[in-house]
């Protein structure tokens, strides 16, 4: 697995692995607005690291680099589970100046089982328009 910067042409098909992603892990959620096109206002200006093997995605993470935040990690529903999402971080930890944080929705249990197997902890709670979150550090 090839863990790399993201590049023009992975446009189209993270957009539908984004969307894809969101539809299987988000089921609470009201999904009727929800489109394709979403992955490129919600990566906008963003670091974003892409997981590839044999020139299929896998993945992708998004940092928002001024402050070290950790702002999306989507792995494909078929490719979870198989040390892809553990990657992806990996390299956004290794790529933090300071300490790295991000946000992770309490209902989203998997992600957030997920992120404190790998050392993130719970630094505060906050509400959003998709729910109550958690805030969490890494490092630093």
């Amino acid at each position: 697995m090839l863990i790399r910067s993201f590049e023009e042409h992975d446009r189209l098909p993270l957009r539908d692995l984004y969307l894809q992603t969101r539809l299987h892990a988000w089921t609470w959620l009201d999904s009727s607005a929800w489109r394709p096109e979403d992955f490129d206002s919600v990566t906008k200006d963003e670091q974003i690291w892409v997981a590839e093997e044999d020139g299929e995605l896998l993945g992708f993470a998004s940092v928002w680099v001024v402050d070290d935040f950790l702002h999306s990690l989507y792995v494909a529903p078929a490719h979870q589970g198989k040390r892809v999402g553990k990657a992806l971080l990996e390299k956004v930890q290794a790529e933090f100046v300071a300490h790295g944080t991000l946000k992770c929705l309490v209902k989203n249990v998997s992600a957030f089982e997920f992120y404190q197997r790998h050392g993130w902890l719970v630094e505060s709670r906050g509400d959003s328009e998709d729910g109550e979150y958690y805030l969490m550090g890494f490092g630093g």
